[in-house]
């Protein structure tokens, strides 16, 4: 028996199934034209509706014909009271018609539920699942530190820090841009910045567990002096500076046992560098990027409830 998911968000298409044990995930980036930052939600969400065929018949391809028992989708960013953006309509819609059409429940989540799902399952540490945990979600849109506690078969997550201006991601795509690199510029920036040898940072002012990229941008852009592999390493050791540091004081308010790191971000090598003295959470690079597999491991404990709850 086996669970299939959609996850379209503002930069991924992405499908994926669980059959309880192990799953597959599929994804692809949308095309960005490049010097560009991102894609009007319009135009995000015509290229998941193309897309989604695509990556549904490459994913069949690969695990060969299946039953299913139910489908779940990420309907918005996260679990609060007015999150919205229109991409997530396409993998809804897709989810929707083959619930009503196949005769299955149609189960849904959080993207951001499901990046922690996904980061939770692929780094083998599903019991955090049922205990309270602090996650960072780091990703061109969303740069938020979370108190994560248990809720039915899935987690309810609290936001107790992060920006208070520009993402993380976006931090690292303007540098991209500075350095002409393709957007999204996350592995460029990250293979880029194990070239420098230059320690010079700025310090980036966090209170308790909130601080302000915007700042870093500017400071970025005066110490670029041609130098990518050094420009890509001091706009990097800014950010992680100030992550380190908020996860920090987080840890004294909330005397947690483990820090989760979901979304893009999380995948650079210098951040995990940087965490090692931390009770941190990493999972494979290729599920903390946008991916359905978290949204598929929520799905199957929501067909499953019983045996989670």
């Amino acid at each position: 028996m086996t669970v299939l998911a959609f996850d379209t968000s503002n930069y991924t298409t992405s499908v994926a199934v669980f059959d309880g044990e192990k799953g597959h995930n599929v994804s692809r980036l949308l095309d960005v034209e490049q010097g560009s930052l991102g894609l009007r939600q319009s135009d995000a969400l015509f290229a998941h509706v193309k897309r989604l065929p695509e990556l549904t018949d490459r994913l069949f391809s690969d695990i060969g014909r299946v039953q299913l028992d139910a489908i779940g989708v990420s309907t918005r960013p996260r679990a609060v009271e007015g999150s919205y953006m229109p991409c997530f309509l396409a993998g809804e819609s897709q989810a929707r018609v083959l619930g009503a059409a196949l005769g299955i429940p149609v189960y849904a989540f959080s993207h951001q539920q499901g990046h922690i799902a996904a980061s939770l399952y692929s780094s083998g540490r599903m019991e955090l699942m049922q205990q309270p945990h602090l996650a960072w979600h780091l990703s061109g849109g969303t740069t938020e530190l979370l108190y994560v506690t248990p809720e039915g078969v899935s987690v309810h997550a609290e936001r107790i820090g992060g920006t208070t201006d520009i993402s993380a991601g976006q931090l690292i795509d303007r540098t991209g841009k500075l350095l002409g690199l393709d957007f999204p510029s996350g592995k460029q920036i990250d293979a880029l910045s194990k070239g420098a040898t230059d320690k010079q940072t700025f310090r980036v002012k966090v209170h308790g567990a909130e601080f302000s990229l915007s700042g870093v941008q500017n400071k970025v852009e005066a110490y670029h002096k041609g130098n990518d592999a050094e420009t890509a390493a001091y706009a990097l050791r800014c950010l992680i500076g100030a992550i380190v540091e908020a996860t920090k004081n987080a840890l004294r308010e909330y005397p947690v046992n483990a820090v989760v790191f979901a979304g893009g971000v999380a995948s650079n090598s210098m951040l995990r560098d940087a965490c090692e003295k931390l009770p941190a959470v990493f999972c494979p690079p290729q599920y903390a990027t946008d991916n359905a597999l978290g949204t598929a491991v929520l799905t199957w404990r929501a067909h499953h409830a019983a045996a989670y709850l």
